[in-house]
């Protein structure tokens, strides 16, 4: 009977979750899904130094955000607890002794002065870097001494001099590393807390997970893991370590690339089915076209065997694209609803608040086709808001007209408008598109002109319906003020 899947995701709260790390977590939560796994949460937080007040809340806001539900973990509980690793003390520590007792590890006394003076050594003779096992085989008696002296050591693991240490890694098959080439590396820190390499074996054997999903980086840290679990008599759990992903210019990925936290994505205005379907499919494919999934469809098709070996590239201008065509794909309400606290933060101070949702309902269909981002929608009906719009006069005359043609023009419109009963839709398209051929115009060229003087933009939703909601009056007022400008300019 093969083993229930059981993977883990297990940041360390150093910061806010990153794009690179909330990848990870996507593939560990698909994995479980799809298989009717579990998903746990854990927290590596030993780092003490490096700790970020605050980011372990954002790591589980982010989580929450994109739907990522975990099964154990903070919050939660389940049976294999505590979560976080600084509750988990003791476990380290007993096994850190049992390695000491069979030989397998050993304490070191030496001071970090003295490392760093090895160092420089191994670097001036070219070198690589790495513990010269100066206290591997200390005596009793030398080891009396260095405790007589009031050194707390470290414990280091005694790797193998000969050898090699090998496993099968999902992605990238068979990966063998000589043991020559691994230093004997620090498992518990003088101050009682463990390195991620202890930490790590002790908490994924202990909380019986069966796949580590991670990213190439940590290869190399693998054999050292594997070290440790044959000295302590656990079995492995299935590596799976995915390409990093890369920025258009196929370095790694930087904050000007896009690495940034999951929660500036969400505070720019992209959804989080979005983030979801684009970040899965940032090394994980379907196929060679199929790029919108639903969640399910994610869960459904995911398998392991469909990760890439090559790095993938984080496109933002896909994402953007991807954006909007989950935006057009709302509910016109769900739409409304998820603008509304970016209208209410990034329309201009002077709109008054709270927004009048009734007039905000009869926009926001005009411009849900357009939006790429919830956060540009402010900018996208800013006109609709504010008293008077900012422009220069000259985007009112069209190149194949006049100033005076077009005082004329719009003289005459404001004229045949203040005479409309009905400003609807329907009735402004009834009145206009003759006047252009009694005017003798193209109806480009009238619809330009009336576009910038209510709206003061050249590109907008379609101009009668953006009309009707600007409503009769506001309309007038703008093309008197279109006037007013076109006049100063000839005077």
């Amino acid at each position: 009977m093969t083993a229930p899947v059981r993977v883990r995701f297990a940041p360390s709260p150093t910061g806010r979750p990153q794009v690179g790390n909330i990848r990870t977590a996507m593939f560990d939560w698909l994995l479980a899904r799809h298989t009717a796994g579990r998903f746990i949460l854990r927290i590596e937080d030993t780092d003490i130094a490096r700790t970020v007040p605050g980011a372990l809340e954002a790591i589980k806001e982010g989580l929450r955000w994109l739907g990522l539900d975990w099964d154990e973990g903070p919050d939660v509980g389940g049976d294999y607890g505590p979560y976080f690793q600084s509750q988990r003390l003791e476990l380290y520590k007993e096994a850190a002794e049992r390695l000491i007792k069979q030989g397998d590890a050993y304490y070191c006394y030496c001071s970090p002065e003295r490392l760093e003076e090895m160092r420089r050594e191994q670097v001036a003779r070219k070198q690589p870097p790495g513990y010269d096992r100066r206290c591997r085989d200390l005596s009793p008696q030398e080891r009396a001494k260095k405790e007589a002296e009031g050194i707390v050591p470290v414990v280091r693991f005694k790797v193998p001099l000969e050898g090699q240490t090998r496993f099968n890694d999902l992605i990238y098959g068979d990966v063998v590393f000589e043991n020559s080439t691994i230093d004997d590396f620090v498992m518990l820190k003088s101050d009682g807390y463990p390195t991620y390499h202890l930490a790590n074996v002790v908490d994924d054997h202990a909380m019986k997970i069966s796949h580590v999903i991670r990213g190439e980086e940590w290869i190399s840290s693998t054999p050292r893991h594997l070290l440790m679990y044959q000295a302590l008599g656990y079995v492995p759990p299935q590596y799976v370590h995915t390409p990093m992903i890369l920025g258009p210019d196929r370095a790694k990925l930087s904050k000007r690339h896009g690495d940034v936290s999951i929660l500036e994505y969400r505070d720019q205005g992209y959804l989080s089915d979005t983030m979801f379907n684009f970040l899965v499919l940032i090394g994980w494919s379907l196929d060679d076209k199929t790029e919108i999934m639903t969640r399910q469809q994610l869960i459904e098709s995911f398998s392991l065997e469909r990760i890439g070996k090559t790095g993938a590239i984080f496109n933002k201008e896909k994402l953007d694209w991807m954006n909007g065509v989950y935006i057009r794909n709302l509910n016109p309400e769900d739409f409304i609803q998820r603008s509304l606290p970016f209208l209410e933060k990034g329309l201009p101070a002077a709109v008054k608040r709270p927004l009048d949702i009734g007039y905000v309902r009869r926009m926001m269909p005009l411009i849900q086709e357009r939006a790429k981002t919830l956060a540009e929608v402010p900018e996208l009906v800013e006109f609709f808001f504010v008293d008077q719009p900012e422009y220069n006069v000259e985007l009112l005359i069209d190149k194949k007209m006049t100033l005076g043609a077009t005082v004329d023009v719009l003289e005459v419109s404001r004229q045949r408008l203040s005479l409309l009963n009905s400003f609807d839709e329907a009735s402004l398209e009834t009145m206009l598109r003759p006047l252009a051929v009694e005017l003798g115009l193209k109806a480009g060229q009238l619809f330009g002109a009336l576009r910038t003087a209510v709206t003061g933009r050249t590109a907008t939703p379609p101009l009668f319906q953006t009309m009707a909601v600007l409503g009769k009056e506001r309309c007038l007022e703008r093309i008197d003020m279109a006037l007013k400008k076109l006049t100063q300019t000839t005077s």
